[in-house]
């Protein structure tokens, strides 16, 4: 098993509500509580569930876009938790981010070789000549031809401008990248052809992913392991296969019987949570998931279920499998 490139150990936000003139703290939404997990080299680790989950403020807490309220963030082995901008600023070049919206979150007035440049610019000594040969070197790694360089982003289309996000991630070589839903503003049609690019790409060039998405079906396809989470708290996590072949928590479960079949013809039984997710303001006592379970006991409202390893590689917080429970998942009665 491989170093891992980015360890996080409980990791904790709190975000502080205020209301009035004065501004007075109401409450305090725990939108990330106590997650824990790690990357290696090579290795993507997906995070799936519902809007509001908090999936992606664990990507802007792993970037430092955020400040953490708790736990730490080890990036190659350096603890980054609480470093100062000036202390970060060496260790921002090992990990990059490739943002949903690939127009919103590129530079309209500059070209396409100042957006990948810039980083090159900023965290390495070349010659404007070196830069150059880079800058072509890494849009042709993506598949833009070498004439792109001079084009602005409003003239690529959506799938070729996220081609164009992932080469200024790659500038700099990191060794993490963080990925927030970056296939969600695409077509279905474009949406394989960016997800395949990323594939070779990690296996050219050995980078980890933290991949952030709601579709299981982008997931299955690019994920080693999978991390789900369900009101900031992680509830399962495992291996792609064992996810997708023997899910053991009911929320896994029902996210995975809500992804479209691809054929229209085969049926399979689903099991349904009714409901809405919970206010993060206000949530619920012991298992989060307990008002929506149809597997919920006394037990789920009172206690909260902790993450534990129930077979080799595969953790799962639910009281059910604590208390021996052995069947299938299926449709309560």
């Amino acid at each position: 098993m491989n170093a891992p490139v980015l360890e996080v150990s409980k990791l904790q936000k709190n975000f502080a509500v205020h209301r009035g003139l004065l501004r007075r703290e109401l409450a305090q939404v725990k939108a990330v509580a106590g997650v824990s997990f790690s990357i290696a080299r090579g290795e993507t680790l997906c995070i799936v569930g519902e809007s509001g989950c908090g999936k992606s403020t664990v990507a802007k807490l792993v970037m430092r876009l955020a400040e953490p309220t708790g736990g730490t963030i080890r990036l190659n082995g350096t603890d980054i938790t609480h470093l100062h901008e000036r202390e970060l600023r060496r260790h921002r070049r090992h990990v990059q981010m490739i943002f949903q919206d690939p127009y919103a979150s590129l530079n309209p007035k500059l070209r396409a070789a100042d957006i990948v440049g810039e980083p090159i610019e900023n965290f390495e000594d070349l010659s404007a000549t070196e830069r150059q040969k880079r800058i072509a070197t890494i849009l042709q790694n993506v598949g833009l031809r070498s004439d792109a360089m001079r084009r602005y982003p409003f003239e690529f289309s959506g799938g070729q401008r996220q081609r164009l996000a992932i080469a200024r991630a790659l500038a700099v070589n990191p060794s993490l990248i963080v990925a927030d839903e970056p296939v969600s503003a695409l077509d279905v049609s474009v949406q394989a052809q960016v997800l395949n690019l990323m594939v070779d790409l990690q296996q050219e060039f050995k980078l980890a992913y933290l991949f952030i998405s709601h579709d299981l079906g982008v997931v299955e396809h690019i994920g080693h392991r999978i991390a789900v989470m369900y009101l900031g708290r992680v509830v399962e996590t495992a291996s792609k296969k064992a996810i997708f072949s023997e899910p053991l928590h009911p929320y896994t479960k029902a996210l995975i019987d809500a992804a479209p079949v691809p054929d229209p013809r085969q049926k399979r039984e689903r099991l349904l949570i009714e409901g809405d997710v919970p206010s993060p303001l206000n949530p619920p006592l012991g298992c989060h998931f307990h008002t929506r379970c149809p597997f919920a006991t006394q037990r789920c409202q009172a206690e909260v279920p902790q993450l534990r390893e129930v077979s080799p590689g595969h953790h799962v917080a639910c009281h059910l499998r604590e208390d021996g429970y052995r069947g299938v998942l299926s449709s309560a009665t």
